[in-house]
């Protein structure tokens, strides 16, 4: 039985203890939002100049750690190392990126008769970010650093499994000179922090990315306090592929190994056009034979274990010994090791076909025609990312409009870039992070009217 006052991290690929950390409870969490509470009032009435040259002094100091908190990576997320490098890399790169927005945080002159109108843009306040496992280190940063840029406080909670990069994170902000308290960090379980800060009155906004049934929860209860929420929940994103397609492109089986498939955007449904399927089945093959899966920390592995036992035993319930599949391989031994796989056999309608996995699992489905494709993507509860590949402008601009997804791509498997809005349709989630509209997601919009009318001569009040 875990012990409630503390988390313990293991290693996924070993299995040993990396670290304990104390785990916040509730009365933590009340404190936290106090001393945020107190430090943001100073940290808005900063000129924004002087907030945004503050965390551009961070991104230099996250840049001359890149390395260390890489390697933390591995060892807490069993992440590969070029992974890792990026992930780190994109903390650092959003913090520049969120720094350029505090000085462009713009209202609108209105026209209006009368007078004048303009509107500003506030910040909220303190906001809670609850960060997941699989992606620790960028998605903590997608939720806390435009929200600091604007002018708020942030307290993040990252998952039991993954605090020691948030709490990294966190000490190199004060080494750069941010304000104390201005970002916290308080690692706890799910049901006693993330609660709290979910539930504190004085929490103006909670950014939450993990599971669709989680994410509901947290939704109805921001609700009871009429709290904004921004959610990035699950994904089942398709990779369609039509028989004008440069298949070898189509068919990267990092589409959804990347992480070892621990990736919301994972294009775990490869839709093929059905001239293509025994061609398609045959490179799939090949191509999972030679995925190298091992020591995270080595430099030539390209797929690392899963997160911890639960998350192996979930993966390995959608797939039986007796399933026809194209398998890869993975080590025996300690760690939590599952082989890139790809079902053959599974319906359209099938659990491993309508679930997230959240492994390095995908469903090869056969589809006839263009209409056929759109059906069958758009299949799903969910809608957050996807590909298409055809060499055929006219399908793709159709396809890109019929598919019901938050994020998609012709001819390309990537998804997230800090320029571009994130986000998904359906039980993906609500709200959008990243892109130059960032900031806006944590403001207030006040508008303000200044009558040009004489007191005597102006009309009754509105």
């Amino acid at each position: 039985m875990s012990d409630p006052h503390e988390l313990v991290v293991l290693n996924p690929a070993t299995e040993e203890v990396v670290a304990t950390v104390p785990a916040a409870n509730a009365e933590d969490v009340a404190a936290a939002v106090v001393r945020a509470a107190r430090a943001q009032t100073g940290w808005a009435a900063l000129a924004p100049a002087d907030r945004a040259r503050l965390l551009r002094r961070f991104a230099d100091t996250v840049d001359a750690h890149i390395e260390e908190l890489a390697q933390l990576e591995v060892r807490e997320a069993g992440h590969t190392v070029g992974n890792a490098r990026w992930e780190a890399g994109n903390a650092r790169d959003l913090l520049l990126y969120a720094a350029g927005g505090a000085e462009r945080l713009l209202g609108k002159q209105i026209p209006v008769p009368g007078g004048w109108n303009v509107t500003f843009q506030e910040p909220l306040g303190v906001v809670g970010v609850i960060a997941p496992w699989n992606f620790p280190m960028p998605i903590a940063a997608w939720g806390s650093f435009p929200a600091l840029a604007a002018g708020n406080a942030v307290v993040l909670k990252p998952a039991e499994t993954t605090p020691l990069t948030a709490l990294r994170l966190a000490e190199l902000a004060l080494e750069s000179g941010l304000p104390e308290h201005v970002f916290q960090v308080l690692p706890g379980y799910g049901h006693t922090a993330g609660r709290a800060l979910v539930d504190h009155p004085d929490v103006a906004k909670i950014v939450f990315t993990g599971s669709t049934r989680t994410g509901r929860e947290v939704m109805e209860r921001c609700a009871r306090l009429v709290k904004p929420v921004t959610l990035e929940l699950g994904g089942k994103s398709p990779n369609i592929v039509f028989a004008d397609a440069d298949l070898k492109a189509a068919l990267d089986p990092f589409s959804f190994l990347d992480n070892s498939g621990q990736d919301c955007c994972a294009r775990t449904r490869i839709l093929v056009q059905e001239r293509l399927l025994e061609e398609a089945r045959e490179f799939l093959a090949d191509a999972l034979a030679s995925v190298v899966v091992g020591d995270p920390a080595d430099e030539k592995t390209q797929m690392g274990p899963l997160i911890s036992r639960q998350q192996l035993d979930r993966v390995r319930s959608y797939v039986p010994e007796d399933a026809p599949a194209l398998r890869g391989s993975a080590p025996d031994g300690p760690g939590f090791w599952f082989p890139p796989t790809v079902l053959t056999g599974e319906r359209p309608d099938g659990r491993a076909a309508r679930e997230e996995i959240f492994g390095p699992v995908a469903v090869l489905l056969p589809f006839t025609d263009e209409q056929d494709a759109i059906r069958l993507a758009n299949d799903t509860p969910y809608g957050l990312s996807g590909s298409l590949w055809t060499r055929d402008l006219g399908r793709a601009l159709r396809v890109s409009q019929a598919v019901r997804a938050g994020n998609l791509s012709v001819n390309s498997h990537s998804s997230v870039r800090y320029w571009t809005p994130f986000g998904g349709y359906q039980q993906s989630g609500l709200g959008r992070e990243l892109g130059p509209d960032a900031l806006t997601a944590f403001t207030e919009t006040k508008n303000v009217f200044i009558s040009n009318v004489s007191p005597s001569t102006e009309g009754p009040a509105q």
